[in-house]
């Protein structure tokens, strides 16, 4: 087998070298360009805005030539000093150049993705600033961001199907800059899956907490919106009892599914390490039955064991069993996905994950279009993509 020469260290500068030169001239090249495209645009464009020829003396002249003016425009090429024509009367504007726009759309776009991607307004401008050589203020960043607004009001007033027949509901709570310092605002989530498997995050809404009345409006805005539940199976949430409550206010025929990976976690806080193992293994034998019955037998053997030890976390459990075991009454194929909140806690994932760069939002509106950004993006992934096990249990 032929010996390989490795590559040295001059060689590898040499490379370095090449791209450099290369590129720099290309980019160079390009800016030429592009800066001769849009000056001679500028031109015919008012050319086409005066009708009337150059040096002639028509009577019905809309206006008259009045030279140039520079301006910087920031392309996906960089920065571009360019010649502008003007006009006497200040009536006329190139259409590369809407009105007080100083960057390229696109330039725009680039924005405001990075700063939805979860990268922090000040960064933004660095990351902006080694595409185009122009440095963007946090305020422009912000400023940008802003055009999501509207799209985020539509979100939230669209009409909802009635055909969902599982509908997950949770909360996470984010940070947020206000006059005050800095405070926690929780973001309500509702969470649907259809029948055949499709799946989609229907609703997002800021509160205070998760009280009773926190949950009855975000549930009577999906009822408001289409989502009457004529077709609802099951509404699986994490145990808040508030929500538990708003449940029983709007859609009190939906059978209601507390989550157990929430429940074991509580009941874990409560027993002492040298049972931790234990009292583990006796809770899960309940919701790891083969039907209703065999996990209500299970429970007996629970409290009979542990109900001396921890009387009051037994009896806790005893008050939520009929909630904890509602997911044993759907097909047996459904029953680890109908049990806990998880489909919904892996998008929380992705929530804190994207914003933990910001360390806190500004205000309110920007963990709006976050939360939409993120939403969104996870509703066009799902568009095409089905939740199998859904789909073989239909």
């Amino acid at each position: 087998m032929a010996k390989v020469t490795p590559i040295t260290e001059h060689f590898q500068h040499f490379v370095q070298d090449l791209k450099e030169s290369f590129w720099g001239d290309m980019q160079g090249q390009v800016q030429k360009v592009a800066k001769k495209f849009f000056e001679l645009l500028s031109e015919r464009q008012r050319d086409l805005y005066m009708v009337s020829p150059r040096y002639s003396r028509a009577e019905k002249r809309k206006d008259y030539r009045n030279g140039y003016y520079e301006r910087d425009f920031v392309t996906r090429f960089g920065t571009l000093r360019l010649r502008i024509a003007r006009t006497r009367r200040k009536g006329f504007l190139p259409e590369v150049l809407q009105k007080f726009q100083r960057r390229a759309e696109e330039v725009s776009l680039l924005i405001r993705e990075a700063f939805l991607r979860g990268i922090s307004t000040r960064q933004v401008g660095r990351v902006v600033a080694i595409l185009t050589g122009d440095v963007v203020s946090a305020q422009t960043v912000s400023r940008l961001t802003r055009d999501l607004d509207d799209i985020v009001r539509q979100f939230h007033q669209a009409d909802l199907e009635d055909d969902w027949g599982y509908l997950f509901l949770d909360g996470v709570s984010l940070r947020v800059r206000r006059p005050g310092g800095r405070k926690r605002v929780q973001m309500l989530v509702a969470y649907g899956v259809k029948r055949d498997g499709r799946r989609h995050l229907l609703a997002f809404m800021r509160s205070r907490g998760e009280s009773q009345a926190d949950w009855e409006a975000l549930l009577n805005d999906l009822y408001r919106r289409g989502l009457q539940g004529k077709n609802l199976q099951l509404i699986v949430t994490d145990g808040c009892p508030g929500l538990a409550a708003a449940i029983q206010t709007v859609y009190p025929r939906v059978p209601h599914q507390r989550c157990w990976v929430h429940k074991m976690r509580n009941i874990l806080q409560k027993v002492r390490q040298r049972d931790h193992d234990r009292v583990k293994a006796d809770a899960q034998a309940i919701y790891l039955a083969e039907s209703r019955s065999q996990g209500q037998a299970a429970f007996r053997n629970f409290r009979a064991r542990w109900n001396r030890e921890y009387g009051s976390m037994v009896k806790q459990l005893e008050r939520d069993l009929p909630e904890l075991l509602s997911f044993f009454s759907l097909p047996h194929p459904l029953w680890r996905k109908l049990r806990t909140t998880n489909v919904i806690e892996r998008c929380f994932v992705e929530v804190r994950r994207r914003t933990r760069p910001m360390v806190c939002f500004v205000n309110v509106k920007s963990v709006d279009r976050i939360i939409y950004s993120i939403f969104e993006r996870f509703n066009l992934e799902w568009k095409n993509r089905t939740l199998k096990i859904f789909t073989q249990a239909a």
